[in-house]
């Protein structure tokens, strides 16, 4: 019982003194910390450069936990991708499926109908070089010139929608002006409706739409194309479709993905039959003239007839 009581008697306050000393260390490590000066700065830069580079083992049980953690991140976003992927690849599956079937329908039809495709709209693709780079003119440049046929004022697309026109050639390379540039108009039909309008560029993602006949007939949604008016564009492109703004005016939702313009597809418009008599659109050709009799001097003339006279 007395060894007891002694351990006690020592174990106090030697536990209050191991107490008191961690507490001064810390305050002293604390005001060194603290101290701005030049001295106790490099005393501080010396301390870190012995201490830190030993604590790696450490740490690493911290950095193997935390990358376990990011590992475990990974797989669980690739296999929800993979899940996602599957699900659109039998998306595309029946979409091909009911794209071949309409292909059929639609050869079926054709000939039918016997119809006869524009042999004069043929394209070329191109690939997009390099942009305008600036928010004052809308424009790219392609890998197809004057030595593969280009002609100025030929439409693009990317393959959906309607992009833009040809707007320079060069030997090797075409600038094209989007229908996003302030200097782009674009005759335009909006479907159902039959509403003429114009689609004016004004450097921004959406072209408001202009000059519209009767803007009560045209909902959003609708679907534009070209018009063909003023033979600036083969009627029938698609152009996007109709958006309204949060100011209530009507605007272009284009169909072509500005933001991944690789490739371009150039229409060879050779333009349309040129009209030059409207009558030649309902009466028919008119049949040659029969040949005029020749006459010969040696002929006998017609006698004259005589004239009655009023008795």
């Amino acid at each position: 019982m007395a060894r007891d009581r002694s351990s006690d008697h020592f174990t106090g306050p030697l536990k209050r003194l191991l107490l008191a000393v961690v507490v001064f260390c810390l305050i002293a490590l604390f005001l060194v910390w603290r101290i701005d000066s030049p001295r106790v700065e490099r005393f501080r830069a010396q301390v870190v450069d012995a201490v830190v580079p030993r604590m790696d083992w450490a740490m690493a049980p911290v950095t193997a936990t935390v990358q376990l953690f990011r590992d475990f991140e990974s797989y669980r976003n690739i296999y929800d991708q993979n899940r996602e992927l599957r699900r659109e690849l039998r998306q595309m599956t029946a979409w091909k499926e009911a794209a071949l079937q309409l292909e059929q329908e639609n050869a079926r039809l054709r000939d039918l109908n016997n119809v006869r495709l524009d042999p004069q709209l043929t394209y070329i693709t191109g690939v997009v070089l390099a942009d305008s780079g600036s928010p004052f003119r809308q424009s790219v440049l392609i890998n197809v010139g004057s030595r593969d046929g280009i002609v100025d004022g030929w439409a693009t697309m990317d393959g959906i929608g309607l992009v833009g026109r040809i707007s320079g050639v060069g030997a090797n390379t075409s600038r094209v002006i989007l229908l996003t540039d302030a200097t782009s108009r674009i005759p335009a039909l909006i479907q159902p409706s039959g509403q003429r309008a114009l689609i004016t560029g004004d450097n921004s993602s959406a072209p408001p739409i202009d000059f519209l006949e009767n803007s009560d007939l045209v909902r959003p949604g609708d679907r534009i194309v070209t018009s063909g008016d003023g033979d600036v564009f083969p009627p029938g492109l698609l152009i996007g479709q109709v958006a309204q703004d949060a100011g209530g005016r009507l605007r272009v939702r284009l169909a072509a993905d500005y933001e991944r313009l690789e490739f371009l597809r150039v229409l060879r418009d050779h333009g349309a039959r040129r009209v030059s008599t409207p009558s030649g659109l309902i009466l028919p050709d008119e049949p040659p003239a029969a040949p005029e009799p020749e006459t010969s001097e040696d002929a006998p003339s017609p006698e004259p007839v005589p004239e009655a006279v009023d008795g």
